[in-house]
C-alpha cells in the first residue's frame, strides 16, 4: 500500500523517527485496524501509550507501529480533528474522526431538516479545521413533499456565506458526482449527519458496492443506527471517506472564537450594541434586535454561547473560580445594600 495515496504527506513524515507508520482505518472496543505499507494490520496500544495522557488513536489518525510487533507506540500530531463533547456528565472531548480535509454534513430532506442543527454542525466544521460541505439528501423527494428545493438551497446557504450547498439523491444517483469533486487523491472526507439521512447509502454508491448496512426509515421512526463503527473507505477516484454513525447528541467541543465565525453577522452586529454586555433580549440600543435577526437562528446562538461559556469554565478552572467569585461579589453586594422599598 503506497502510503501517499492514504494521506501521508511531509508533515508526517516530520514527526516520524523510528518505527513503522500507518494510519488507522477504523477501531473497535480498542482493537485497530492500521494500513501499512506492508498491508492491513490488527493492532492494539502499547501499556505505555495506555497510561500516558498522550493522544489516544482515532479513525483517521497517523500512528507509529513497533518494528517487532503490531502494537501502536505512538500517534502523530493531527492535521485536523472532529470532536464533540462526550454524551455524559464528564467533561471529556470524544475525536470522531482524524486528519479530514472536507466534512459531509447531511440532512435528509424528508423529516430530518434541521436549520438549527446544521448550525451546530457547522460550528463543529469550523473548530476541526476541514472544510464544511452541506449535502441535502434525497432531493428526490422534494415535489412530493411539497419544497421548493432552489428556496430551501438558498435559506441553508444563509446559515453560513461561502459554505458550498448540494442537494443530490443517492437512491436516484442525482448529482453523487459532485463529491468526488470535492476532493483530491489522497485528501480524506467524513459523513456525518442524525441517523437515516442516507449516509450509508450515499457511500455504497460511490463505491458501486454495498459495502455499509442501510435500513429504510417508517413514518414512525427518526431512523436507526445502521453504521455502528468508524471505518475509513478507498473511494474509486483515490480519495478517502469515512461513514460516521448517527449522533443522537452533538454537544459542542470548541471555542467561543469557532462559534463568532459562524455567526460572524451576530457578532458584528452586537458590536454595536449600546451596552457591552448587551444579552440580544430586547433591552434598549440593542442592534442585534433593531436588525431584526431571524429570532430561531439569534436563539441558536445564546443558547451555543451559553454552552461554550460554561465548557471553558469547566476546563479552565481558574476562570471557573474568577467566575464564582465574581457573583459571590456580587451577592455579597446585594446583601450589603438590600433594596429600598419607597
Amino acid at each position: 500500500m503506497n502510503l501517499e495515496q492514504i494521506g501521508w504527506s511531509s508533515f508526517f513524515a516530520d514527526q516520524l523517527a523510528v518505527g513503522l507508520p500507518g494510519r488507522v482505518a477504523s477501531a473497535n472496543h480498542g482493537r485497530f485496524l492500521v494500513w501499512t505499507e506492508a498491508g492491513e494490520v490488527d493492532t492494539s496500544v502499547s501499556g505505555l501509550l495506555r497510561r500516558s495522557a498522550t493522544l489516544w488513536p482515532a479513525v483517521g489518525d497517523w500512528v507509529v507501529l513497533r518494528d517487532d510487533a503490531a502494537v501502536i507506540v505512538k500517534v502523530l500530531e493531527r492535521k485536523s480533528k472532529l470532536s464533540r463533547k462526550q454524551p455524559e456528565r464528564e467533561v471529556r472531548e470524544q475525536v470522531l474522526a482524524a486528519n479530514i480535509d472536507v466534512l459531509f454534513i447531511v440532512s435528509g430532506l424528508d423529516r430530518d431538516y434541521n436549520e438549527r442543527r446544521i448550525e451546530r454542525y457547522l460550528v463543529m466544521a469550523r473548530e476541526s479545521g476541514a472544510r464544511p460541505v452541506v449535502l441535502l439528501n434525497k432531493s428526490d423527494l422534494a415535489g412530493e413533499l411539497g419544497l421548493d428545493l432552489a428556496d430551501v438551497i438558498a435559506k441553508t446557504e444563509r446559515l453560513s456565506p461561502g459554505v458550498q450547498v448540494l442537494a443530490l439523491s443517492a437512491k436516484s444517483d442525482r448529482e453523487l458526482d459532485a463529491l468526488p469533486a470535492q476532493l483530491k487523491p489522497g485528501e480524506t472526507a467524513a459523513l456525518i449527519g442524525s441517523s437515516g439521512v442516507g449516509k450509508s447509502t450515499i457511500l455504497n454508491r460511490l463505491l458501486g458496492d454495498e459495502r455499509q448496512r442501510t435500513n429504510t426509515v417508517s413514518a414512525d421512526d427518526r431512523g436507526r443506527h445502521t453504521t455502528t463503527t468508524r471505518q475509513l473507505f478507498v473511494m474509486p477516484g483515490g480519495w478517502l471517506l469515512m461513514d460516521l454513525p448517527g449522533l443522537r447528541e452533538v454537544q459542542l467541543w470548541a471555542s467561543t472564537e469557532d462559534l463568532a465565525d459562524s455567526f460572524d453577522d451576530i457578532v458584528a452586529l452586537a458590536g454595536s450594541c449600546r451596552f457591552r454586555d448587551c444579552a440580544h433580549a430586547g433591552e434598549p440600543g440593542c442592534a442585534v434586535g433593531a436588525a431584526a435577526v431571524e429570532p430561531a437562528r439569534l436563539a441558536n446562538y445564546l443558547k451555543m454561547q451559553k454552552e461554550l461559556v460554561h465548557l471553558e469554565r469547566k476546563l479552565d478552572p481558574r476562570l471557573a473560580k474568577e467566575t464564582r467569585a465574581k457573583w459571590k461579589a456580587i451577592e455579597k453586594s446585594v446583601r450589603s445594600h438590600p433594596k429600598r422599598e419607597d
